[in-house]
C-alpha cells in the first residue's frame, strides 16, 4: 500500500498553506521512495499503520474525519475508519429505513418492526411511537451486552449503531419515515 510519509503533520492544514511551504510529497511503499510535486496530490484520505500513529496524530486524525475524509487506522490485521457520528447517523438513517408497522387496535395503537423483537403499544399513535423509542433503545442495550453475538441478531449491528447516535427527536423522524 502506497502512504503518504512526510506530510500527515499539515493533512488538515488549509491549501494554500501547505502548498507555501512543501513543494514535494514523499511516498514509500517497502523500500521504494516516489517523490510527487505537491500540486498533483489532492488532499484525500489520512490513514496511520498503528494506534501509536493514530495517537500522535489524533488531532489530524479527528479534523479528517469531521471534514469527511477517509480516515482509517490499522492494528494488527485489523483496519478501523474514524468517522464523524453525524454523517455515520445520516448514512445509516438511509442505509435502514424504518420498516415499522403500526396498527390501530383496541382503542390504542401498537407499533412493531418486523423480523426483530421489537414492539410497543400506546393510547395514542405518539404514545406509541415514544414506547418505542424506548423499546428500541432497550433492544440497543440488550444488543451491546449479550445480543450481538446471537445468529438472528448480529445483523442489526447497523440498527444499534443507529439507535445509539440518535437522539429521541432523530429516531421518531425515522420511525415515521420524516426526513429533514
Amino acid at each position: 500500500m502506497v502512504r503518504a510519509v512526510s506530510f500527515q503533520s499539515v493533512a488538515s492544514s488549509s491549501d494554500h498553506l501547505y502548498r507555501k511551504y512543501f513543494k514535494y510529497l514523499t511516498y514509500s511503499r517497502g523500500s521504494a521512495t516516489m517523490v510527487v510535486p505537491i500540486e498533483r496530490c489532492p488532499m484525500s484520505a489520512i490513514h496511520y499503520d498503528s494506534y501509536t500513529e493514530a495517537r500522535a496524530h489524533l488531532k489530524d486524525l479527528l479534523d479528517a474525519a469531521g471534514q469527511g475524509r477517509v480516515a482509517t487506522v490499522r492494528r494488527d490485521a485489523e483496519y478501523a475508519a474514524v468517522v464523524d457520528a453525524e454523517r455515520l447517523r445520516y448514512a445509516l438513517a438511509k442505509l435502514c429505513p424504518a420498516t415499522a408497522e403500526v396498527v390501530a387496535e383496541d382503542g390504542g395503537w401498537s407499533v412493531f418492526l418486523p423480523g426483530l423483537p421489537i414492539a410497543a403499544d400506546g393510547a395514542t399513535f405518539d404514545e406509541a411511537v415514544d414506547e418505542m423509542i424506548v423499546a428500541l433503545r432497550e433492544y440497543a442495550d440488550d444488543w451491546q451486552s449479550r445480543l450481538r453475538n446471537a445468529p438472528n441478531h448480529r445483523e442489526s449491528w447497523g440498527l444499534v449503531q443507529l439507535i445509539a447516535l440518535s437522539d429521541d427527536v432523530q429516531l421518531r423522524d425515522w420511525l415515521v419515515g420524516v426526513t429533514r
